[in-house]
């Protein structure tokens, strides 16, 4: 993710717009909704800035055995862990394995750090659409809505977290993205806390967020559902998959999903359109190899939100759209990959996976830039961004088991490559006319799209690092980890009628991790461990002397428990934490016009999560977060001062019953509450948002192999807001009807 930094933008009207600009987007850069670096202070940011440079971490691209949810077929592909899975047939809201944490496909219990699983079947059950409204199902992540309408943005345990810093993967791969994700291809979502450089590389330390896809079966499997819902929402649904041929060595999936949606919000609308064929490919026992691919084509409405005056959101109606009709976000998306998976022996295998993704997005709107808060005038900006972004990553796994006398270890090795290139070109120089926030008139008058203002951003990293599972005892287990990252990234930029001006940067990150399992009893785990993550410098971030900074870094240091209640069918997760991002760029005091590196910000919570069935036919999946995020070290800044967006508790409870017999056999019932803190809208407290419970509900009437659906969103019509920054608060959504047939065969 690039930064802003402290070169004033000098288009044909720039430095007037600057003048504008140097006082609101410095407090939108120390917002988490905005896409900045961090939540630092900045100096003098640009619009051009305030946008990706990240190729993001790495990962591994899980094997297809690991993926299948219970209740679907699982192909047999990875070689490491074909004898370790079990398919339960269950329908259930736990999950007692993941591979994000470890690159191998291990026991929740014996993972020395929170991991949370959200399993298709709640995505189902809340009816979810956007991966970022299912994490509200998990314990501190705060979801703050949408950037201007466009994109999903997050804080885990306070820090920020989204598709283009480095937070998002899929199947264990970078997965750099622009707008919000679809979930209809998704079997699980997996959340790995707090710092995960060790194997992921670069990233913000809060923690990432895995796409888990679905694969390829050897049984025919064939669903499709249709929904409709308030403010005009439609949406289809496919997924298709089986043998190719009659030895079942072949099997395809297809998944396809289609949306055209109103909103409350006047004027906007969405139009997106998803296509994820993949094959498997059983080349042999002891081989398998895999095709994926995902298409994206979307048309939606840029939307800032509502404006702030003096301490609170502005009180207007929130349907109120301060924009264009004509403003408008398009992109078409496009990724290709492959994994390969071999077994060499019983106790040896490896993993290759290579994938290509390209991002060609368009942002044609009005930017809200200040408003006066007297008259109620709110000034914009003539904005426009396009381009083109590349990303292309491979990397190769050695996992192997083997003792060293009575001590059981899981080896595992890898070397990673990946690459960004990006192009894109922005209109920011031209003020558009203002509209009143209580009165709003629409010109409706486009503007040409002439950019001003041209960049191109290379970065390359190469990477190794090795990991041992340990069995120490038993009941006690060690993991152990460290990983070696080199990069180089340069970029050329250079406003209109100016000379170009090119940055260069090497450096490098050591990024370790270590952690103890103790076990008691079997279902019960005592743990501890202590993490690392890093996040390079980038753009026009330099100090006084011109250099480069150095990379932030975060360092964790975490305690907890986890157990297995009711025959193994609750699993309950208790964490306490320590986090601290450092190397934080803020303001010199001494020079308003550079920067230096000093400053740190640290969180300091405790969650608790906990899923699956208490009695048969009832799931629940429930979260609560206690969480401490402040200022800890700045040159302006007060210390002490609360980050931004960041609530002091949030819980979450969803539960589902369906009755087990007599004539209603087949119904269920859904309930879901929702608690956010009220919390200080920017690191200077300037205003707050006021703390809401939300609460949902749901009716299903299983008979067979179709259901029928209605979920009630926000059923008491509370006025509430997700997030956002000083010209743009993201309302969220009133009361809200969706209604859902699906079939399955």
């Amino acid at each position: 993710m690039v930064g802003v930094g402290n070169k004033a933008h000098s288009g044909r009207a720039g430095r007037f717009v600057l003048a504008t600009l140097s006082g609101v987007i410095a407090q939108a850069s120390q917002v988490a909704a905005i896409p900045t670096a961090t939540q630092s202070e900045q100096t003098i940011p640009r619009l051009a800035d305030l946008e990706p440079m990240q190729t993001g971490a790495q990962g591994l691209f899980e094997s297809p055995v690991a993926q299948a949810e219970p209740g679907t077929q699982k192909p047999p592909t990875s070689p490491e862990d074909l004898d370790e899975v079990t398919v339960t047939g269950t329908r259930s809201y736990r999950r007692s394995r993941s591979s994000t944490a470890t690159k191998t496909d291990t026991a929740i219990l014996d993972v020395p750090q929170s991991i949370q699983v959200i399993p298709r079947q709640v995505l189902e059950d809340q009816r979810i659409v956007r991966a970022g409204d299912a994490l509200q199902n998990v314990s501190g992540i705060v979801n703050l809505g949408s950037y201007s309408g466009y994109s999903d943005s997050l804080l885990i345990r306070g820090f920020e977290a989204a598709g283009f810093d480095g937070s998002f993967f899929r199947d264990g791969v970078p997965y750099f993205q622009f707008d919000y994700v679809e979930t209809a291809d998704l079997e699980r979502i997996e959340v790995l806390k707090g710092p995960a450089s060790v194997l992921f590389g670069q990233g913000q330390p809060g923690g990432i967020v895995n796409l888990v896809s679905k694969q390829p079966q050897a049984k025919p499997y064939y669903s499709a559902a249709l929904t409709a819902g308030s403010y005009s929402d439609y949406r289809g649904q496919l997924d298709l998959s089986g043998p190719l041929n009659a030895g079942g060595t072949l099997q395809y999936r297809l998944n396809a999903f289609y949306q055209n949606a109103r909103s409350f919000r006047d004027f906007v609308r969405n139009d997106r359109s998803v296509l994820t064929p993949a094959l498997t490919w059983q080349i042999s026992p002891q081989t398998a190899l895999r095709f994926d691919s995902y298409f994206i084509n979307e048309a939606r409405t840029m939307d800032d939100g509502i404006p702030v005056i003096g301490r609170s959101v502005a009180n207007v109606p929130i349907g109120r759209f301060l924009h264009e009709p004509f403003s408008n976000y398009r992109k078409d998306e496009y990724g290709l990959g492959y994994s390969l998976d071999h077994r060499f022996s019983e106790n040896w295998s490896l993993r290759h996976t290579a994938r290509y993704q390209n991002v060609s997005p368009e942002r044609y709107y009005p930017f809200s830039l200040e408003l006066n808060e007297q008259t109620g005038e709110l000034s914009r900006l003539a904005y426009w961004a396009a381009g083109n972004y590349n990303r292309i990553f491979a990397n190769a796994d050695v996992v192997g088991r083997f003792n060293t006398g009575s001590i059981a270890h899981r080896l595992l090795f890898g070397v990673e490559y990946r690459r960004g290139r990006e192009s894109p070109i922005f209109k920011t120089s031209e003020l558009y006319p203002s509209i009143n926030i209580f009165n709003p008139v629409y010109i409706d008058q486009a503007y040409a799209k002439t950019p001003d203002f041209f960049r191109d951003d290379d970065a390359t990293t190469l990477a190794a690092y090795i990991q041992d599972q340990i069995d120490l005892l038993p009941n006690l287990k060690l993991l152990a980890g460290v990983r070696f990252d080199t990069y180089r990234q340069s970029r050329s930029e250079n406003d209109l009628n100016q000379p170009r001006s090119v940055f260069v940067q090497t450096d490098g990150a050591w990024s370790p991790r270590v952690g103890l399992v103790w076990q008691p009893a079997p279902e019960v785990s005592l743990y501890g461990s202590y993490t690392r993550s890093f996040v390079p410098q980038f753009g026009t971030f330099r100090n006084f002397n011109g250099a480069a900074f150095r990379p932030e870094t975060g360092t964790q240091w975490e305690v907890g428990v986890k157990t297995e209640l009711f025959d193994k069918k609750l699993s309950l997760t208790l964490a306490a934490y320590d986090l601290r991002k450092q190397n934080v760029v803020t303001a010199d005091p001494t020079n308003p016009l550079v920067s230096i590196q000093t400053g740190e910000q640290t969180s300091r919570g405790i969650e608790f999560d906990a899923s699956g069935e208490i009695l048969p036919g009832w799931n629940v999946i429930a979260s609560y977060s206690l969480i401490d995020a402040v200022v800890s070290a700045d040159n302006s800044l007060p210390v002490g001062n609360t980050l931004a967006n960041v609530p002091a508790n949030t819980a979450s409870f969803w539960s589902r019953y369906n009755l087990q017999g007599g004539d209603l056999k087949g119904l269920g019932f859904g309930l879901g509450l929702f608690y956010v803190d009220s919390r200080p809208g920017d690191l200077l407290g300037s205003f707050t948002l006021d703390s809401y419970v939300r609460t949902d509900a749901a009716l299903y009437y299983r008979p067979g192999n179709w259901q029928a659906a209605l979920n009630f969103r926000n059923l008491f019509d509370v006025r509430y807001y997700t997030g956002g920054f000083r010209t743009g608060v993201q309302p969220g959504a009133p009361f809200t009807v969706l209604g859902t047939l699906s079939m399955e065969l």
